[in-house]
């Protein structure tokens, strides 16, 4: 009897492997290890973001872009030589170097050489990922807002929104910046911008206001914020970007200032040159003379600061500018404070430019990266269990290893191929997702279940009656379940879409591939 057993299990075995669909399984399967790329290696950094116009950035460094894959950055080899695996190591070794001297970061793709001007050089590291899988902003921290124009704009606009909002957001050297369009089911517009690592207080501002940045002499504009009229803003360089200290006492609070050069346009030059051709000058009464106009700085239609024009730039085609504004609070720390925020903030206008429309907050949700690593094991543990529970639901229903033991094969590839699809579209995976990959375990385990009943039943036709009367069953509840996701798709603008993708997707997996492969075996196994 073992030897008759043995045979039936090899022959078996022989029409498993000549089964195209479980052939098709595999071979998606394969592409789905392929898509995820899971790094097995030592640990090791990677550069996440560059901040514009920092001292990494003049370097040659950039920040990754939106479709570079999770496993193809800049992995960072050493610093000066020195061998670099971890965070740690990375900031010690950095500040060990002194200011002013020379640093070298090896990379997988080159070496950047640059001299160290200050302690922050512009560049966020993080540890290098061990797949391709992209987490969502539920999973790792980071704050999530969504954006509505306050008036009618065409499909132009919203791209020149969200390309202006991602230059905002990665001159501060934002890791894993996402902004993208939304509407809702009655076809209002909103942006979502999904933002790792930082507060919803830190990126408020940056985001709600327009930021239209006007340089006025006597009404008449001479340059505008963005790259149009400016061509460099001094970002980290001390020699032209400063804090003016000490902070002076004014009445109950102490102010101080900051000044930075930024560069302009050959068209705004000749602006300023003919603007100031005409101006008269006069003594300042510290033995120097100025034109009788100022130069005005206005954001958001708001004064900023006015600055005297030294005379001798009088007609001149002025190519180097002076930004100057304050900041004010109680102490000198808040004075301090304020004065960095308004210039970082005019500084950033500056190099991008105004927004084609004033955006208001609908809402704003902020997630700390401690509890998006712990909604990362909730998760992880929460899935186990929905596998082990039906896994062991399945056993006890039939009570045979050669039915329970294939469903399980089936769900767990079924995930997997859902995680290489999230992985090869770029598809971020967040709560919603996870629970969209949950739901999709539930449905593939009943459609499962009613293959294995009919082709146990056999009912009164052949096993390939009892496979179709099951796929008939199955495919209508996947155009149900298709139906009822086709809404959310659109629903909440926007914020439900994961969900019904990954749902979408899944029941496509199934019963596209996971399902007939899994009925092409079920009808070899159960042969006496």
């Amino acid at each position: 009897m073992g030897l008759l057993q043995k045979e039936k299990n090899r022959m078996k075995t022989k029409k498993l492997l000549k089964q195209w669909r479980i052939w098709m399984l595999i071979i998606f399967l394969l592409i789905s290890f392929i898509s995820i790329n899971h790094q097995f290696g030592e640990q090791a950094i990677a550069v996440s973001a560059v901040e514009q116009n920092s001292t990494a950035y003049e370097s040659g460094l950039r920040t990754p872009s939106g479709d570079t894959p999770p496993t193809k950055r800049e992995k960072i080899l050493a610093i000066n030589s020195r061998e670099i695996k971890t965070i740690e190591e990375f900031n010690h070794a950095l500040s060990s170097i002194q200011t002013d001297n020379p640093v070298t970061i090896t990379t997988t793709k080159q070496a950047y050489s640059f001299i160290k001007k200050s302690d922050d050089i512009g560049l966020t590291i993080a540890d290098f990922p061990k797949s391709n899988l992209r987490k969502g902003l539920d999973l790792q921290g980071g704050t999530r807002v969504l954006l509505s124009p306050e008036e009618e704009i065409t499909d132009s606009q919203v791209q020149d929104i969200i390309s202006v909002m991602e230059s905002r957001l990665n001159i501060y050297g934002l890791a894993d910046v996402t902004v993208k369009s939304a509407s809702d089911l009655e076809g209002n517009r909103f942006i979502i911008a999904e933002i790792a690592g930082v507060t919803k207080e830190e990126i408020k501002s940056l985001l709600e206001n327009q930021g239209k940045f006007e340089a006025r002499i006597s009404d008449h504009v001479v340059f505008e914020g963005g790259r149009k009229d400016v061509t460099f803003v001094c970002r980290t360089d001390a020699t032209c970007s400063r804090i003016i200290t000490p902070c002076q006492r004014s009445d109950s609070q102490y102010v101080c200032r900051f000044e930075f050069e930024i560069a302009l346009s050959p068209d705004a030059a000749e602006r300023h040159a003919e603007i100031t051709k005409d101006l008269a000058s006069g003594p300042t009464g510290r033995g120097g003379r100025v034109l009788n106009e100022t130069i005005d700085f206005y954001l958001d239609n708001i004064l900023v600061d006015e600055l005297q024009i030294d005379a001798s730039l009088k007609g001149q085609k002025a190519t180097r500018i002076v930004i100057s504004g304050p900041g004010a609070g109680f102490t000198q720390e808040e004075a301090l404070e304020s004065t960095i925020k308004n210039r970082d903030r005019l500084q950033t206008v500056l190099i991008t430019g105004s927004l084609p429309s004033k955006l208001s907050i609908e809402k704003i949700d902020s997630i700390s990266p401690s509890l998006g690593e712990a909604f990362v094991n909730n998760a992880l543990f929460i899935g186990f269990l929905a596998v082990i529970a039906a896994g062991i639901i399945i056993y006890f229903r039939y009570r045979k290893l050669k039915v329970s033991l294939p469903i399980m094969i089936t769900v767990v590839s079924e995930i997997y191929i859902i995680l290489g699809f999230a992985a090869l579209f770029k598809q971020n995976l967040d709560l919603a997702a996870i629970a969209a990959i949950i739901a999709a375990v539930g449905t593939g385990v009943d459609h499962q279940i009613v293959i294995a009943d009919e082709m146990l039943r056999g009912g009164s036709g052949s096993s390939k009656e009892s496979t179709k009367r099951a796929f008939f069953v199955i495919f209508v509840a996947y155009a149900a379940t298709v139906a009822a996701m086709l809404p959310l798709l659109r629903a909440g603008a926007g914020l439900l879409t994961g969900f019904a993708i990954v749902t979408i997707v899944g029941a496509t997996i199934g019963v596209l591939i996971t399902r007939p492969a899994f009925a092409s075996a079920m009808k070899i196994l159960l042969e006496d």
